[in-house]
């Protein structure tokens, strides 16, 4: 039986969107009801979205419980202090907490529904006999995540950054997905979006991989001859694993 070790973020949530473009589409989303939202944009928002990348990373915030609105939610409070702190943006105290709450409906609708288009994808690579690895960058909460979109069934066996202490792109964490398939490298097959994060390191542990090629953090010229299949729409996975 195949494997795919499959990416979460981006890869099943976003459809290869980076996920600093649809939290600053959210931010957009919510300038008409706070006209400060806009002055969030390049390097302001950049360095927002980095350091609220850092603080999840190395503060103990997200909880095994949180579903993925409330893991936005705190994030997003992150993002809003620190352009406050810059003063980037001027809110009250209460105006901060409502944006975040607005952003966060944004972006939690947002993934809800390109997850339910990567439910049916799932469902469907299931009835043909393939077996389902998560490997995954995560705080901790993907089990709940999962759970609060309806895909946790297809996902027994989760490798998660948080719990196994290894975080991509080191390949490690690519082949701890192996050893939880209990199958040769060469028998699974890595999907995800972040060339250097899921393509490379895949392959460099002798996986074959797809990459889902879409809008990433920096635009760079990749070398496309690495990849086993390239896909610009999780559907065509249907057209390659028959």
């Amino acid at each position: 039986m195949k494997t795919l070790l499959f990416d979460y973020g981006g890869t099943l949530d976003t459809a290869a969107r980076h996920w600093n473009y649809v939290l600053l589409d959210g931010y957009r989303h919510v300038a008409a009801r706070f006209p400060e939202m806009r002055k969030v944009e390049g390097e302001a928002w950049r360095k927002a979205y980095v350091h609220g990348e850092r603080m999840l990373a190395k503060s103990p915030v997200i909880s095994p419980a949180d579903d993925f609105r409330e893991l936005l939610l705190k994030k997003i409070r992150i993002e809003i202090d620190f352009l406050r702190a810059s003063e980037t943006i001027v809110l009250s105290s209460e105006q901060a907490e409502s944006a975040a709450s607005h952003v966060a409906d944004y972006c939690d609708g947002f993934a809800r529904n390109i997850v339910s288009e990567s439910r049916s994808i799932l469902a469907q690579l299931a009835t043909r006999g393939y077996r389902f690895v998560l490997v995954t960058n995560f705080y901790g909460n993907i089990r709940a995540v999962l759970r609060a979109y309806g895909i946790d069934r297809f996902f027994p066996d989760i490798v998660e950054s948080a719990v196994v202490g290894v975080r991509k792109p080191d390949p490690a964490i690519w082949q701890l997905g192996v050893e939880v398939a209990r199958a040769a490298a060469d028998e699974c097959i890595a999907i995800g979006d972040s060339y250097g994060k899921d393509i490379v390191p895949a392959q460099k542990i002798g996986c074959q991989t797809i990459w889902f090629k879409g809008e990433e953090w920096e635009e760079k010229q990749y070398d496309e001859t690495l990849p086993t299949h390239i896909i610009t729409r999780l559907s065509q996975l249907l057209d390659i694993l028959k």
